[in-house]
């Protein structure tokens, strides 16, 4: 009985919130209303960065971290408002930049177009195209909604048979406990459990929105070697590429890209 309700209430779910991913065209599902995901992120962001020690705006750091991801987002939001189908995927969005003093190799974008960059990374980045190609990832996994069919797949498979409409409320405490699950915030903020299929999707995403700001894409297989290196030698991988594709398969999946992703390229 309870299969027969759930695969009822997956049923009426694919009905009502399938829609397409830019760029790639995959099917997904999302039962969650966007501004009410926004809105919990950004009561999430505030509170992390309340609790982290950012890094000046006066800094060059912190200056390239914005300069590169205002580049990114601009040519982001010209290409989904220009294909109109696609203009609701930025519909919202209030972007923000910050650099956190923290030696964690990571970065990540929550709905809604806030974006931190982790000191820690920079090294592995070295340049602005480098920043680029990371930061044109984690933006794109916002754009895809990556974090809103994670959580739908989370809401289906723990609350079962509970009412949509109770489910999917911004009040509902088992929602807001999956929010936290899906982006990490009962432990580190921004280790999302997307699944490779997600994380794949994003390269390619990200290639092309990097390429629209008009940073180069074929710089991105050397920067993904370099973070191949680090997590090398046997040790824990960065939190970034906790869940991602292997190093082997990340980088020829990008190269086969390339191609694609550089009809996209105008250099600045």
């Amino acid at each position: 009985m309870k299969t027969k309700i759930l695969v009822a209430i997956c049923a009426t779910a694919l009905f009502i919130s399938c829609s397409r991913v830019p760029i790639t065209g995959r099917k997904q599902m999302h039962l969650l209303p966007e501004s009410e995901l926004m809105a919990m992120s950004l009561t999430s962001y505030r509170d992390f960065l309340s609790k982290s020690n950012l890094v000046s705006d006066m800094d060059a750091q912190t200056e390239m971290v914005k300069r590169v991801g205002g580049n990114i987002a601009a040519a982001v939001q010209r290409y989904m408002v220009s294909n109109k189908k696609f203009a609701e995927r930025v519909a919202g969005f209030k972007w923000e930049f910050n650099l956190v003093d923290d030696k964690a190799i990571n970065a990540w974008c929550m709905p809604g177009g806030k974006v931190v960059v982790y000191t820690g990374l920079l090294p592995v980045t070295q340049t602005e195209t480098g920043l680029a190609i990371v930061m044109g990832h984690e933006i794109a996994h916002a754009i895809a909604r990556h974090g809103n069919e994670r959580m739908s797949q989370g809401l289906l498979v723990q609350l079962g048979g509970i009412g949509l409409s109770v489910a999917t409320s911004s009040n509902s405490a088992a929602t807001q406990n999956i929010f936290n699950q899906s982006y990490g915030i009962a432990s580190t903020l921004g280790t999302l459990a997307y699944s490779r299929k997600h994380e794949s999707e994003a390269d390619k995403l990200g290639l092309v929105f990097m390429s629209l700001a008009g940073y180069d894409p074929r710089e991105a297989p050397a920067f993904w070697e370099r973070m191949a290196a680090v997590s090398g030698g046997g040790q824990k991988p960065p939190e970034i590429l906790s869940t991602h594709p292997s190093d082997q398969t990340r980088i020829k999946d990008i190269r086969a890209f390339l191609p694609q992703a550089m009809k996209y390229y105008k250099p600045a």
